[in-house]
């Protein structure tokens, strides 16, 4: 079955898009593609470079390569399939978005996710079976997450379930497969790498309470939605901490103490912003994400440090 689609602009009903250009302004697509995302898988390729122990000299260019299909090819497709699904409601809710704005004009939303995620594919081909086998995974999610019928975001257990994977367990194996010449990592780096998805899964509840009105509106099952903003803050907060007090434990166990207090530590001045944050989650959520989620994602770099002597 072929799918096809024609990157002319579409008829639109508003009359403000009858001038829209026949195509997008780069300064368009990269809005669409939203670099200020790319930042946290990023980072996670950072710690898995760092947890595998191998010296970075003598492979910068693959290095360079793990960032960009980290960050500017796989996130970027995630941010420009979400908006291209999204299209309808944010022609309601935020109509100057690139593609409600007609400065992505007809279908060239869908066209650039298509084409950035066949490009991901052939960098991830070059990094090696297991780097590609994580792109396939995180595509799929990124898909999944938006696309009809899946649309895994309309759930917040599987859609920040997919997010969190996305974000922090996939680039982490990423980087540390990069650094191995495309072999799998030590199992230790696994799980390391999916404790800390695990507790980004309590992170991407927090950007779900500034719209409950919105979402409950919409038929969005957010977790605040689901839960009320009370039972959120409760699992969110209880997702995070017990993640990382695993990973402390690893770290224990894997003759580490000081890394380990290390994490400790940073997970205690999270748990004193939590109680601000439990006692009103809608007014404090934003200032926790800002404030707090810093030491969680400096934990995931001092976890990768610990891990480097022992792999």
């Amino acid at each position: 079955m072929s799918v096809k689609f024609s990157l002319r602009s579409m008829p639109s009903r508003n009359p403000a898009l009858s001038n829209a250009p026949a195509y997008p302004a780069p300064a368009a697509v990269l809005r669409l593609l939203k670099p200020v995302t790319w930042f946290p898988p990023m980072w996670a390729f950072l710690c898995g470079v760092v947890s595998s122990g191998e010296a970075v000299g003598p492979r910068l260019g693959l290095l360079a390569l793990g960032v960009l299909l980290t960050g500017p090819l796989v996130c970027a497709t995630s941010q420009a399939v979400n908006d291209w699904f999204d299209r309808h409601v944010d022609a309601i809710n935020e109509p100057d978005r690139p593609i409600p704005s007609g400065r992505v004009p007809g279908r060239w939303g869908l066209g650039i996710g298509v084409l950035w995620s066949v490009l991901s594919l052939v960098v991830a081909s070059v990094l090696g079976p297991v780097v590609l086998a994580a792109a396939i995974l995180g595509l799929v999610l990124a898909w999944a997450y938006s696309a009809p019928p899946v649309r895994l975001k309309s759930n917040g257990w599987w859609g920040n379930a997919a997010v969190a994977a996305c974000y922090e367990g996939l680039p982490w194996i990423t980087g540390a497969a990069v650094m191995l010449g495309g072999a799998l990592p030590d199992g230790r780096i696994l799980l390391v790498a999916a404790l800390y998805s695990i507790g980004a899964h309590g992170i991407m509840t927090l950007n779900d309470f500034k719209s409950i009105g919105g979402d409950t509106e919409l038929g969005v099952r957010t977790l605040p939605v689901q839960l009320g903003a009370d039972g959120a803050a409760r699992v969110a907060c209880l997702v995070m901490a017990g993640a990382q007090v695993l990973v402390i434990l690893c770290l224990v166990v894997w003759g580490q103490p000081l890394f380990a207090a290390a994490v400790a530590v940073l997970l205690g001045l999270q748990g004193l912003a939590m109680r601000r944050f439990l006692g009103d989650p809608v007014a404090h959520a934003l200032w926790y994400s800002a404030t707090r989620v810093p030491l969680y994602v400096l934990g995931m770099l001092v976890a990768a440090f610990a891990l480097r002597p022992l792999v």
